[in-house]
C-alpha cells in the first residue's frame, strides 16, 4: 500500500451513498442491490476475517455486515448470470461498493472488473452470538498511528479499540458497540459530521 494511512467510507447501507439499495444488508435483511468488485492477489494465501486462509479459486466473497458463513447469490444485472458465494472475509472498503468477490465467483458471472449486482440472502448461520456493530473509522499500517485515532475518540465516544487483521497488514479503529444496524447508522453520521471516514461493521467474534 503507498499510503500510510487508509481510510474507507461509509456502506451504501449505512448513510445511504448507493441509492439503489432494496435493503440494508445485515443479519435479518435479505437483499441489497450495488457495485460489485473482486479480489485476489495479494490477498490469496492470506487470512480472511474468518481466520480460513484466502482461495482466490473458490467461489466466497467479502461483505461489511452480513455474519460469516452467510450463503448468498448475486446475479449480475449486466447480463443475468449468477453465482452462490459464503462469506468469509470483510469488505469491500471502497466507497459505494456492496459485495467483493472472490476471482472464481467474479469470473462465474462474467465480471471483469465491477458491475452492478443483486445481491440475495440464502441462508445464514444457525448458531452465533447476538449481532453487534460499530463503526470502523480508519485502517493504520503502523499500529501507533491507529492508537493515537483510537486515543482521541475514546474520550468522546466511549468504547473505541484496535483490531489488526492479518489479511491486509492494518490496524483498525472501531468505534462503539451498537445492537442494531440503525443505531450504528447515527453512530456514523455523528463521526462523518467530525470529518472521520466512517462505515458500519458487523463486529466478529475475535474481535
Amino acid at each position: 500500500m503507498s499510503c500510510r494511512k487508509i481510510v474507507w467510507i461509509v456502506t451504501a447501507v449505512s448513510l445511504g451513498l448507493t441509492a439503489c439499495t432494496k435493503k440494508g444488508v445485515g443479519p435479518g435483511d435479505h437483499e441489497q442491490v450495488g457495485i460489485a468488485s473482486w479480489y485476489g492477489h495479494p490477498y490469496h494465501g492470506r487470512p480472511t476475517a474468518s481466520g480460513e486462509i484466502y482461495d482466490m479459486e473458490k467461489l466466497t466473497a467479502a461483505h461489511r455486515t452480513l455474519p460469516l458463513g452467510t450463503l448468498a447469490r448475486v446475479e449480475s444485472l449486466v447480463n443475468g448470470e449468477t453465482v452462490e458465494v459464503r462469506i468469509n472475509d470483510r469488505g469491500p472498503f471502497v466507497q459505494g461498493r456492496i459485495i467483493d468477490l472472490s476471482h472464481a465467483a467474479a469470473q462465474a458471472i462474467s465480471m471483469q472488473g465491477i458491475a452492478n449486482v443483486h445481491l440475495q440472502v440464502i441462508s445464514m448461520p444457525r448458531t452465533r452470538a447476538a449481532d453487534v456493530f460499530a463503526v470502523q473509522v480508519g485502517a493504520f499500517q503502523q499500529r501507533a498511528e491507529a492508537d493515537q485515532l483510537r486515543k482521541q475518540l475514546q474520550g468522546k465516544y466511549g468504547s473505541t479499540r484496535l483490531v489488526f487483521r492479518e489479511g491486509d497488514q492494518t490496524w483498525r479503529v472501531l468505534v462503539g458497540l451498537e445492537p442494531t444496524v440503525e443505531s450504528a447508522n447515527a453512530l456514523a453520521q455523528q463521526l462523518q459530521q467530525e470529518a472521520e471516514p466512517a462505515f458500519v461493521v458487523l463486529v466478529d467474534s475475535e474481535e
